[in-house]
């Protein structure tokens, strides 16, 4: 295991703190193969606790999908910062992540995480399941294995903060039960005509939203 230095660090109280020490951790390569920056990330990544109003305004979401990615911040080119908002008992495809680093944290509701190994012989084994309750964060990277992400809910919906590193917009979707694996895109657009963050947070939390106030067609895409 590596030896890694404790760096003094600036608080990270808000959103924009985190993005700005998401930078300066990764600096211009990313998260890459260094452990301790990893888990550096994934400290900030804990550090940081959430609060609506810093990202109400990115949490949309479009009745009748699943899921929606929005994109906060584009970093400096080797990661990405999006917020996904979850539907009442929706989950994602079983997926990899195209070599990438995934660290996600739970910032609404409650998720849980379904690992699997990749597959051989023509199935795939489930591994564990790991609740995510607010706060939660968790890592992944293909050497782990493949996941599932899901709401459990079915009366409210769930916000998770996702970077990925390097950034990517292809990935594999697995068929539970043959293991088969599929193309699938994974992109996510930055929102314009931004609502406001009470106005988002709304939407976001289930309830009830002025029609006049949805996005325009596009300002989200759907994930996987």
């Amino acid at each position: 295991m590596p030896t890694c230095t404790s760096q003094s660090a600036s608080p990270v109280k808000t959103m924009q703190d985190l993005v700005r020490s998401l930078n300066e951790a990764m600096g211009s390569s990313g998260l890459g193969d260094d452990l301790c920056t990893v888990r550096k990330v994934k400290q900030l990544m804990h550090t940081y606790a959430s609060q609506s109003d810093d990202w109400a305004q990115h949490a949309v979401y479009h009745e009748g999908t699943r899921y929606t990615r929005n994109l906060v911040d584009d970093g400096n080119g080797k990661y990405n910062l999006l917020i996904l908002v979850w539907g009442e008992g929706q989950s994602s495809p079983i997926h990899d992540h195209a070599g990438s680093h995934c660290m996600m944290k739970l910032l609404a509701g409650e998720l849980d995480e379904q690992l699997f190994a990749w597959p051989q012989d023509g199935s795939l084994e489930l591994r564990r399941t790991t609740p995510l309750r607010t706060n939660s964060v968790a890592y992944m990277h293909d050497k782990i294995g493949l996941h599932r992400i899901g709401n459990p809910s079915l009366t409210a919906r769930a916000v998770s903060l996702h970077l990925y590193s390097p950034p990517y917009n292809m990935c594999k979707t697995f068929d539970e039960s043959t293991g088969a694996a599929v193309q699938s895109s994974c992109t996510a657009q930055k929102l314009t005509n931004l609502m406001s963050s009470s106005q988002a947070y709304a939407c976001s939390a289930g309830f009830a939203a002025d029609p006049a106030m949805a996005m325009p067609q596009g300002s989200a895409i759907t994930s996987i």
